[in-house]
């Protein structure tokens, strides 16, 4: 082997092993080196995980300042547009007994409805004077009038709860009976909450469709458009449900977004007059036991043609919920006897102004 050959394989070992010299460190300055980095592995954690829980606590503290906003922003809309005091008016369901025909009972009921839509009549209850209801083990009504086919107060009670309802649910919520068989043909009560469908309102009357739908999702809600709704709340299929309409949904392809309400929001949330709820009592005195307000009636008005006169009456101080019964305010009548059906138009007639004095003094004060 010759001298430039033996240069040549100790140069080349000379390389190798400053390249092993170079790569090869302590092994205490590796051990060194991984407890720096495990260290400020650990720093940069717990400084990622303060300010993923700072991140929380702002949002939480952020919704819950925008939840807050949003009530008292409801709250002065409230006070500002809404209605909280009510009106109701208690009637005999004796009073379509004297019509002939189921037929002319229909158009009765129909003349009721019409007048507590037109005064804004929150509430009618209809009570059973002559005993001839009751209730059974599934509190449903039961006819206990002999030798009748069917019962005033309950056909009375039904016709109401019929024409209070919008047409577009009618189909779902009422099926033939025998006692609606003549309420078709009776003049729409035109509600404000008998929407059209080119009508748009942030409130709607709708049905729970059966429609499936995932864990955690609300159901679908038929409220007379083109487009379900789907609400917050899942609900049993044909519960009848008052929806709020998020707005932003209304160019929605696919459904619109809402959420289920009480039937008063929009009258308390903005002053809107949503139609009168049936109520059907026993007797008179479940008239006041069976009353749906907190602290019940705190003005009740008992009318008769023996009372004080209507005219110079005024109301004693701002009432929450004012319960009218019976109905016969006319003074000076020029026949014997007012029809009940008749003393409703007049009483309310009469009361409206009282009404409405009443309120406003409340207001100004």
């Amino acid at each position: 082997m010759n001298s430039e050959s033996i240069r040549s394989d100790d140069s080349y070992s000379d390389v190798i092993l400053a390249k092993m010299q170079k790569k090869k460190r302590p092994k205490n300055q590796e051990f060194v080196g991984f407890k720096e980095k495990k260290k400020e592995f650990k720093q940069q954690k717990r400084k990622w995980e303060e300010e993923k829980a700072m991140n929380k606590i702002r949002k939480k503290m952020e919704a819950e300042q925008k939840a807050k906003e949003e009530e008292d922003l409801k709250k002065s809309q409230r006070e500002k547009f809404g209605r909280s005091w009510t009106v109701s008016i208690a009637l005999p369901g004796s009073i379509v007994e004297n019509a002939q025909s189921d037929e002319e009972k229909t158009n009765l009921s129909g003349y009721i409805a019409r007048a507590a839509t037109v005064f804004c009549v929150d509430e009618i209850i209809v009570f059973d004077e002559l005993k001839s209801i009751t209730r059974n083990e599934d509190k449903e009504f039961v006819n206990l009038a002999v030798g009748k086919r069917r019962n005033g107060c309950i056909m009375l009670a039904k016709i109401l709860q019929y024409l209070d309802c919008p047409q577009y649910l009618r189909k779902s919520l009422f099926p033939q009976q025998p006692d609606l068989k003549f309420a078709g043909a009776l003049h729409p009560l035109n509600a404000p909450h008998h929407l059209r469908s080119d009508v748009w309102n942030d409130y709607r009357e709708g049905v729970v469709r059966n429609i499936a739908v995932k864990d955690g999702k609300g159901s679908y809600v038929d409220i007379g458009l083109q487009k379900d709704c789907q609400i917050d709340k899942h609900l049993l299929p044909g519960v009848k449900v008052t929806v709020k309409i998020d707005p932003n949904s209304k160019e929605a392809k696919r459904k619109y977004i809402g959420e289920a309400v009480a039937p008063s929001a929009p009258r308390t949330e903005q002053g809107q007059y949503w139609g009168y709820k049936t109520r059907l009592v026993t007797c008179l005195s479940e008239v006041f036991s069976g009353c749906p307000y907190d602290g019940g009636y705190d003005i009740t008005v008992g009318t008769s043609e023996r009372g004080d006169n209507v005219d110079t009456y005024s109301f004693p101080s701002p009432f929450k919920h004012l319960l009218i019964v019976y109905l016969n305010t006319c003074p000076e009548q020029g026949s014997a006897t007012i029809r009940t059906e008749e003393a409703l138009w007049i009483s309310l007639s009469a009361l409206r102004p009282k009404i409405s004095a009443s309120q406003k003094s409340s207001a100004s004060t």
